[in-house]
């Protein structure tokens, strides 16, 4: 247990006088302020307040306009939050600034039905209460450009020079002439707790690939948080500039947001997915965990693809699923089951984009893996070679949706979102898809005028 009375002697000690804390809104945009070391004593061990339009807005600090949580019609009050002092990180591009991640709170002091880490953290109660400790890893795609935030607004996102260019995935070559950033970078990552187990050239100009390594849950979930805003911080203030968009431009690969997943045993540690006994070392639990990911993932792809631009990179024979699909070492399926040790078994969910809230993305793996271990659900055959060619003959339960609007509405009419999110914030998060399609409906967009200004 970390006591906030060390912490504040500690920073006493340094002559720190500020913190800064951060907490993630519905989109997964990282929020937050600094604050006075004299404040942070006065809430380091009990509650503060942030005005909770931060939980009622989009990305681009728009209100919603249907959502009963919270809007013009509660006056925004303030939504009480509490820290986390175990997630403490020194910024290293701040002098060593002291930086917290914060939830929200229950007005009984319990876990606080929208906040999307509160959300995560009601379903780790639900897979403790069954006798697991999730062990989860992200990994993310990302474009980085020679731009600014300024130059990209000016150039209206055309023709901006990427940081190298070329499809040269893996490429030594890259990572040769441009060593110093990337060791910089992986240095960058591990002095904020986030480290980096492999970073290369994806394929694509300008882009990278990292895969954050393993850890529980909640801190990998956290890491993948803070990994996103750092890495976008880190380049800017180096004259470049990171997206994590899922796909920036038709004429280049999208940007995923995979996971790989495993169940520990809380009584003994030992990793539930594996039984060597059994082909491909997979477990009845296993079997059933990768059920419960397969047979809801449709329902819940509003949660692991949440953005319009989503749904632009799920599109076939572009290294994404376009169907709830699972193998063994396969990568042309949504679900990639990787054979190895007790210390290794795993499968890793490859529908998600970039784009997506890293808590919410974890929330509904589990939420789905966990829901197929308790009913037993069954994957069905693992697919064998191109997994896009089998797509026509499976059911509908398994074909993906196309776009926000449709998996919105699987989302809100699905029974294990409300029986593990609750009631409050499926009707909270699915108001917020459909502002957000609202939103690019009433929009013209460049292939709108290309199409229509002239000729029709």
């Amino acid at each position: 247990m970390i006591e906030a009375d060390n912490l504040i002697s500690q920073y006493e000690s340094e002559g720190i006088n500020r913190v800064k804390l951060g907490f993630t809104d519905i989109d997964g945009v990282l929020r937050g302020k600094y604050i006075s070391l004299d404040k942070f004593k006065s809430i380091a061990a009990g509650t503060a307040g942030f005005c909770d339009c931060v939980l009622g807005w989009d990305m681009n600090d728009q209100l919603y306009d249907n959502a009963k949580y919270t809007g013009w019609h509660t006056a925004f009050p303030d939504a009480a939050f509490r820290v986390d002092l175990a997630t403490e990180r020194r910024l290293q591009d701040e002098n060593n600034l002291p930086f917290f991640l914060v939830e929200f709170v229950a007005d009984d002091g319990g876990l606080h039905p929208i906040c999307p880490r509160s959300r995560l953290k009601h379903i780790l109660g639900v897979a403790e209460s069954m006798g697991y400790l999730p062990k989860l890893a992200f990994e993310y795609e990302f474009f980085i450009f020679n731009e600014t935030a300024q130059s990209v607004r000016e150039k209206n996102y055309t023709d901006l020079v990427p940081l190298s260019p070329g499809n040269f995935g893996y490429s030594v070559l890259r990572t040769m002439t441009l060593s110093d950033l990337f060791n910089e970078f992986m240095d960058y990552c591990l002095a904020h707790d986030f480290p980096i187990e492999g970073l290369h050239c994806e394929t694509g100009p300008g882009v990278w690939e990292a895969a954050i390594a393993v850890d529980d849950a909640l801190a990998a979930a956290d890491k993948a948080v803070l990994f996103k805003t750092f890495a976008k911080a880190f380049f800017q203030k180096r004259g470049m500039i990171a997206t994590f968009m899922a796909k920036w431009s038709m004429d280049y690969p999208g940007q995923s947001g995979h996971v790989h997943q495993s169940l520990l045993s809380k009584e003994d540690g030992r990793n539930v997915f594996f039984d060597a006994n059994e082909p491909h070392s997979m477990s009845a639990t296993m079997h059933h965990y990768v059920g419960g990911l397969r047979h809801h993932m449709r329902p819940l792809l509003a949660v692991t693809s949440p953005t319009i631009n989503s749904y632009t990179r799920l599109v076939k024979g572009a290294w994404a699923p376009t169907a709830a699909t699972w193998g063994v070492e396969n990568r042309t399926t949504a679900l990639r089951v990787i054979e190895g040790s007790d210390k290794s078994q795993r499968v890793e969910f490859r529908v998600g984009s970039a784009d997506a809230n890293p808590y919410l993305v974890a929330a509904a793996n589990l939420a789905a893996g966990l829901t197929g271990i308790s009913e037993k659900l069954d994957p069905g055959e693992a697919a064998v070679g191109n997994a896009y060619e089998l797509q026509s003959e499976l059911p509908q339960d398994y074909q993906l949706c196309g776009n926000l609007r449709d998996a919105n509405r699987e989302f809100v009419n699905s029974k294990v979102a409300t029986q593990m999110f609750g009631d409050t914030f499926v009707a909270h998060y699915a108001a917020s898809r459909d502002w957000e399609v609202r939103e690019y409906e009433r929009a013209v967009n460049d292939w709108q005028l290309r199409r229509y200004f002239e000729i029709i």
